[in-house]
């Protein structure tokens, strides 16, 4: 019955697939290419909900290097939240680090929730914390989506360490970190 009922009621036409083959042809694709740059797409526009309102890189001594919130009117209540923070990633450092001490998990996970934000926590092995606050209205955010954030800040954190001209412990100032956490920020309307 279920074979019967797909020859029956076809996704294509045989006429209609071949006629948007040649056409793709025509335009120099293939199909093969076509299909997954709509994969492609359609991955990085369900991103684009799933922004930070506040990133924070802070040194080994707990003192901010980098911080951006959105919108700027919260950046005292931003600061607040991640101070507050700071408290908790170091109880999970030092619980973390008791159970096991060479091989440590760098992401932390969430902090804690807030009425209006998530806090999640990451730590690299030279102690500098990175934090991430995310509205708790964001409900289709998944752990694997900001372990993925937190790896990109963590790869762009490390180009600015390997630059020469960057003195260790200065505020962060550099045009291609700045770009790459504006890409994970809600966008200001």
């Amino acid at each position: 019955m279920l074979t019967r009922l797909k020859t029956q009621v076809p996704l294509f036409s045989m006429n209609s697939y071949t006629k948007l083959r040649e056409k793709l042809k025509l335009s120099g694709l293939s199909f093969a290419s076509t299909h997954s740059h709509v994969i492609r797409l359609g991955r990085h526009s369900r991103h684009n909900s799933k922004m930070a309102v506040c990133i924070a890189v802070i040194a080994k001594e707990n003192y901010p290097l980098f911080i951006r919130s959105v919108p700027i009117q919260n950046e005292l209540k931003f600061h607040y939240t991640v101070h507050t923070s700071l408290d908790v990633v170091e109880e999970k450092i030092s619980a973390v680090g008791k159970a096991m001490a060479d091989q440590r998990e760098l992401y932390l996970g969430l902090l804690y929730p807030t009425e209006d934000y998530k806090v999640y926590g990451y730590v690299t092995n030279s102690k500098v914390k990175f934090v991430i606050v995310v509205d708790s209205s964001n409900t289709s955010l998944r752990d694997n989506e900001i372990r993925s954030m937190f790896r990109k800040l963590h790869n762009s954190f490390t180009d600015v360490m390997c630059n020469p001209f960057y003195n260790p412990g200065d505020t962060i100032q550099s045009k291609a970190f700045d770009s790459i956490v504006s890409a994970m920020m809600v966008q200001a309307s």
